[in-house]
């Protein structure tokens, strides 16, 4: 086994387990710290004034769609799956999980965005294979 296998071999089980490295350490933190930062929002929401919770409401929807893009921006940077790191794919589909919070404060772009983007990544993926068992390149 040369370095490179080796060295690929170590990236895989790294990018399969924990928060992994590069793009998948980037697009996991981004799922982890977006997704359930709902939560937080609703309670700064009840506690400040009337006035300002639209406005906290609005950063955290801009928010939202900050992440999406960041999903997106990774998707541009390695748009072939065979060039892609490992499990990246995967981590790529999770952007679906916007959904929720989306649904949670009434978000329709983040409701549209959000099952688009993971449907769009599978359909991405399935042309690609098809045309590499077929041969065509």
């Amino acid at each position: 086994m040369d370095l490179y296998s080796a060295q690929r071999i170590a990236e895989a089980e790294a990018a399969r387990t924990g928060l992994g490295t590069g793009p998948n350490r980037r697009l996991r933190l981004t799922l982890i710290i977006g997704m359930p930062l709902f939560l937080p929002v609703l309670g700064i929401m009840i506690l400040v004034p009337k006035s300002w919770a639209n406005d906290v409401l609005y950063v955290y929807e801009a928010g939202i769609i900050g992440c999406l893009l960041h999903y997106v921006w990774v998707f541009v940077r390695y748009p072939r799956y065979a060039g892609r790191p490992p499990y990246l794919t995967r981590d790529l589909a999770m952007g679906g999980g916007f959904f929720l919070p989306s649904l949670f404060f009434g978000f329709w772009p983040g409701m549209i965005a959000a099952p688009a983007w993971a449907l769009f990544v599978g359909v991405a993926y399935a042309v690609e294979e098809t045309r590499e068992h077929r041969g065509h390149r």
